[in-house]
């Protein structure tokens, strides 16, 4: 670990934090809606934002982080699960913390190098870091207090990226890894020790058990018996959790199995519990009270695991207490957040794979066209989602949720090698006679009592970011294009737009200090966009420069990053065989370990992209995959899961796909 105390006195020089309006936690308040009471930055004074200071994060991967204000204190989070303290009103750095993250780390990924915030409560700031630890320092010094491991098995591909939550005298945080074949589980720990309290399990851990909890007996026959059980299962709570006070009821969202497709890894069917379910569970004793199932028996990487948002709605007349999210799978819901009874779902994008949700029922109407055991299918939502982590925002004064997200396919395939979205070589035979829509994103103002469309922006990429409503009236968020935008809230008007030059895919906050009110967001590129490359060559013509920006009225310029030299054309490579054989596995190969990183298609914004591979970096290829000699830049050894002979294949498929892009280009 690595503690750097910088200022820390400084900041009460600059603010009385009597004076502070903070943001807290992570979803401005326990039902996550993401509002803000203050009205000093409004409709009338917008237009005069600008910058009132930023600071570098040290990273030219994804921001996702939701810094936290607490008495004119921000805390966030950089890449590698670095911690930062920050002066609220000046953004000096008064410490910093790095937990030493091994780099090998890096290829149990699925998404980036990234992690969404801390959680701060009684002078204590917890975060989780990705290789499974939960960590508690002193808010004021960033020493820690203490560490647990919150892995089951340090050799299975575990990570952390979510931010923990504080409920009473607990922090709760879950995991990630479905992708590479873990088991899901949510635990809470004692927030003064860091002793464990209980973990509930999401999915069983065989036909025969063990059983940790009674909730696993039931789930385990809606599982096939058939020998899929070493792969995990999948199911992990990797990001959204709510709480409501009154009801005493923690509710957390699963993620997708382990593999994807359920013929694979349940092969006499079953819904699968609780794998992309919405769970409402005790927190005093961690058993299940209700839950909801969004996609029974999942094979499309469609996760409840996205922001849920608590509020008190009338529906036909009477008040009801609702849970809302807008998950990957298309579908806006309302849940009964008391009982768990679905009260409606209407689908917010283009879907193929589902007509409807049925009410009574609380189940999908599946169309059979996403069905890809006997061949490759074109489905809609994309794998990405049609709304994935970026949370979203409840305004009580419109009575609207703003969310951004994108309507996008992808083709399924029965062979795990596939990754691949619209660009598939037989798109035009796997479309069809279908209507699919234009490739875009965009931000939807939903009602969620009406489950009607009130107004949407559309947005030039697909992936852009998280969403701050205001009682100002004004909806904030930025874009992968390097915008912050600030809109009205009820007609979507464009009142600002700022350019940074970085990609925003982290959610803004506002807070005021010294009756001065800030609005800041967390500006890097990268996370899940790793996977969805489609446009994002717009992304090169600035540095990657991740830093945090806070916004003021009356405010400077924003400063933008140095700009990119325009790359050349690709370069020839030496062709190292012309066996189909070798390359196919290649290509194969490449997909699914260099893929996420580098690019499925060979180009990647953030990465380097392998087709421009230089000289030397040829000669040390086998170095750089098998011996980790890069492994300090973040590029671990590969020795563990390929050999030589794979390993040439792989070289030989990069040199072939570059010198095919360079004749088709």
């Amino acid at each position: 670990m690595r503690i750097a105390i910088l200022g820390l006195l400084s900041v009460w020089l600059t603010l009385d934090s009597s004076q502070a309006s903070d943001w807290s936690t992570h979803g401005a308040g326990d039902f996550e809606q993401r509002y803000s009471t203050l009205t000093n930055i409004q409709r009338k004074t917008i237009a005069s934002l600008g910058l009132a200071w930023e600071q570098s994060a040290h990273s030219h991967r994804g921001l996702e982080a939701t810094p936290i204000v607490v008495d004119g204190i921000m805390y966030t989070t950089s890449t590698w699960s670095r911690v930062m303290a920050l002066n609220a009103v000046t953004g000096q750095v008064l410490w910093t913390y790095d937990p030493d993250v091994p780099k090998f780390w890096a290829k149990r990924l699925c998404c980036d190098v990234v992690n969404r915030g801390v959680a701060v409560s009684d002078g204590n700031v917890f975060f989780g870091t990705l290789d499974g630890r939960l960590i508690s320092l002193d808010a004021k010094t960033g020493k820690p207090r203490w560490e647990i491991d919150t892995l089951i098995d340090r050799d299975m591909w575990y990570s952390i990226t979510g931010a923990p939550r504080v409920i009473k005298d607990l922090v709760i945080i879950g995991n990630g890894g479905a992708e590479m074949g873990v088991r899901g589980y949510v635990t809470a720990y004692e927030k003064q020790t860091g002793k464990q309290r209980w973990r509930f399990f999401t999915v069983p851990a065989s036909p025969d058990g063990p059983f940790e909890h009674p909730e696993l007996k039931d789930a385990v026959h809606t599982w096939s018996k058939n020998d899929v059980w070493t792969g995990g299962g999948g199911g992990t709570v990797w990001d959204s959790m709510a709480y409501d006070p009154q009801l005493n009821l923690l509710y957390v969202g699963t993620g997708n199995g382990s593999p994807w497709a359920r013929h694979q890894r349940s092969p006499d069917g079953g819904d699968n519990l609780y794998l992309a379910s919405i769970l409402a569970l005790d927190p005093d004793t961690g058993r299940l009270v209700w839950h909801y199932q969004t996609v029974p028996g999942d094979s499309w990487d469609y996760t409840a695991t996205q922001h849920m948002i608590l509020a008190d709605l009338s529906i036909n007349g009477v008040i009801r207490k609702v849970l809302m999210q807008a998950p990957k799978n298309g579908f806006f819901y309302v849940l009964d957040r008391a009982t768990g009874e679905l009260i409606s779902a209407e689908s917010y994008v283009f879907t193929n794979w589902a007509s409807h949700i049925d009410l009574e029922s609380g189940r999908p109407v599946e169309t059979g066209l996403a069905d890809y055991r006997l061949e490759d299918r074109l489905v809609f939502p994309a794998a990405s989602g049609a709304h994935n982590w970026q949370p979203m925002a409840f305004s009580p004064e419109t009575g609207l949720v703003y969310f951004t997200g994108r309507e996008s396919g992808w083709v399924h395939s029965n062979a795990d090698d596939k990754w691949f979205a619209l660009g598939a070589e037989n798109i035009d035979e796997l479309i069809g006679e279908q209507k699919i829509p234009e490739e875009i994103g965009f931000l939807k103002a939903w009602n969620p009592v009406t489950q009607q469309l009130k107004w949407e922006k559309v947005l030039p990429n697909v992936w852009n970011g998280g969403v701050l409503a205001t009682a100002g009236g004004l909806i904030f968020f930025g874009t992968a294009t390097g915008k912050f935008l600030a809109l009205d809230a009820a007609d979507g008007a464009e009142l600002l737009r700022l350019d940074v030059g970085t990609g925003i895919i982290a959610p803004p906050i506002t807070y005021s200090a010294n009756g001065v009110q800030y609005v800041a967001v967390m500006a890097g590129w990268g996370g899940p966009a790793f996977n969805t490359l489609a446009g994002n060559e717009a992304l090169l013509e600035y540095e990657n420069a991740g830093r945090i920006l806070a916004f003021k009225l009356k405010g400077a310029d924003v400063p933008l990053p140095e700009k990119i030299a325009p790359r050349g054309s690709i370069p020839e490579q030496a062709e190292l065989t012309s066996d189909e054989d070798i390359l196919e596995e290649g290509r194969i190969l490449y997909v699914r370990f260099c893929g996420s990183c580098h690019g499925v298609y060979g180009s990647e914004p953030m990465l380097p992209d392998l087709r421009r591979m230089l000289p030397h970096t040829h000669e040390l290829f086998d170095s750089i995959v098998l011996d980790g000699l890069y492994e300090s830049r973040g590029m671990a050894s590969f020795a563990e899961e390929l050999d030589e002979k794979e390993v040439f294949s792989i070289h030989a498929y990069i040199n072939h796909l570059a010198n095919t892009t360079r004749k088709a280009n």
